[in-house]
């Protein structure tokens, strides 16, 4: 094994060898945005201008910015899950979903939920069959 030394001169623990480091937006980077913002609000006027004369896509960059999109399809919809099993709640959010009824997103956030749910209740099946075989032998945790 070999035996670490330490050398001279070298850097205590949380500290930086080059404490003042290098300036924020030195890099090309930052030279790029610097030289770009300059022009920031000619461009905007201009894409504005742009916009008004009937430009599509002037106008669809503006708007985006500045209003992000609607997506109909991804609007919360209300679905009725059967009782019971959690199989057949899954059944019932990927029939939703292939009906249109659910957008593929929210189906698959409430099948993940679901997946979840099914992992919370196995652990607490699996605590308990524990704590019954323990307390059937005698052993206490």
């Amino acid at each position: 094994m070999m035996a670490t030394t330490k050398r001279p001169g070298r850097w205590k623990p949380g500290e930086s060898g080059n404490p003042r480091g290098r300036k924020p937006g030195s890099g090309e980077v930052g030279k790029l945005r610097t030289s770009i913002a300059k022009h920031v609000p000619e461009i905007i006027t201009k894409l504005v201008e742009q916009a008004k004369g009937g430009d599509p896509g002037a106008a669809r960059l503006l708007l985006e910015r500045v209003i992000p999109p609607l997506k109909a399809a991804e609007q919360p919809a209300p679905i009725d899950l059967p009782d019971g099993a959690l199989s057949e709640q899954g059944r019932a959010v990927l029939a939703a979903a292939g009906t249109g009824t659910l957008a593929p997103g929210q189906a698959a956030q409430l099948l993940a939920g679901l997946g979840a749910l099914a992992k919370l209740i196995e652990t607490d099946e699996l605590a308990a069959r524990i704590a019954a075989l323990e307390a059937r032998s005698g052993k206490q945790s």
